[in-house]
């Protein structure tokens, strides 16, 4: 079992020349075989969670720390804790133009890999074979430069290719399902569950809980102005989903501004 902690993390970002801090102050433990959700309004620090611990040099840590079963991520360039166990899928993934997918996807599970103990071409064609089979992605995909002129579903499910052929302890899914009709989330929540183990973790971000109807986490954390402000099990999403986040919020008593709210706290 694997041990992914986050302490007191508090991350600034400049914008406009001006450093604003965005973190405030985060504490999560995930473990291998868990699936954790974080639900938040928008601009509360979701996505900048998990840039932050993937490593993105935009976001300046100001204090806490990220362990990975002990070792402190923050000291680690992307490509360690790549190699490390952990995966982002991003919200928006980049186009590679002159990279295909199958180039792409062979680099990065070698790169994990000691150089005399490379993965054998046919081993690694028939995962690849499988693996498209299950998210019912053609063969021709992988010929493809990566994410060149891919739909937006396209993008998303060929990040859970990816998630699904690197096999990390640690899966970071940052708004899989925005912009995916019910079949493609069908499909994208299918290869996220197969890979369901004792080995394995999902941190899911999201806004909405039809996701969580297809993956569903043993935990649901909401966010907001930086922090965590409650956790609980599968159906705090379900009350989040009929009451809002200004219903909890009230609830606990914060002064929290939200994104399109009429209120102006602190006034």
């Amino acid at each position: 079992m694997s041990t992914l902690v986050i302490k007191d993390l508090k991350v600034a970002v400049t914008e406009n020349e001006q450093e604003r801090l965005i973190l405030k102050g985060v504490n999560l433990t995930l473990k291998t075989g868990e699936t954790h959700a974080i639900m938040g309004p928008n601009g509360t620090g979701k996505s900048t969670l998990s840039e932050t611990i993937m490593g993105n040099p935009a976001y300046r840590v100001v204090s806490g720390s990220v362990q990975l079963d002990g070792v402190n991520l923050l000291d680690q360039t992307i490509d360690q804790r790549a190699r490390a166990g952990l995966f982002l899928a991003m919200q928006y993934p980049a186009e590679i133009k002159g990279v295909t997918n199958i180039e792409f996807l062979r680099a990065a599970i070698n790169a994990r890999r000691a150089d005399d103990d490379q993965q054998p071409v046919t081993e690694f064609l028939a995962q690849l074979d499988h693996n498209l089979a299950l998210l019912n992605m053609s063969d021709s995909m992988a010929e493809r430069y990566l994410n060149e002129g891919f739909s937006g579903g396209e993008k998303k499910r060929n990040e859970i290719l990816q998630l699904l052929m690197i096999q990390p302890k640690f899966a970071i899914l940052d708004e899989i399902d925005s912009g995916l009709d019910i079949d493609a989330l069908q499909v994208v929540a299918k290869g996220v569950n197969s890979l369901k183990s004792p080995d394995f973790g999902t941190l899911m971000i999201t806004h909405y809980q039809r996701l969580l109807n297809y993956i569903v986490p043993d935990y649901v954390h909401v966010m907001m102005d930086g922090r965590i402000v409650k956790t609980g099990g599968p159906e705090l999403a379900s009350t989040l989903e009929a009451e809002g986040y200004a219903g909890l919020r009230d609830e606990l008593g914060l002064t929290v501004a939200l994104t399109d709210d009429d209120v102006k706290w602190g006034v």
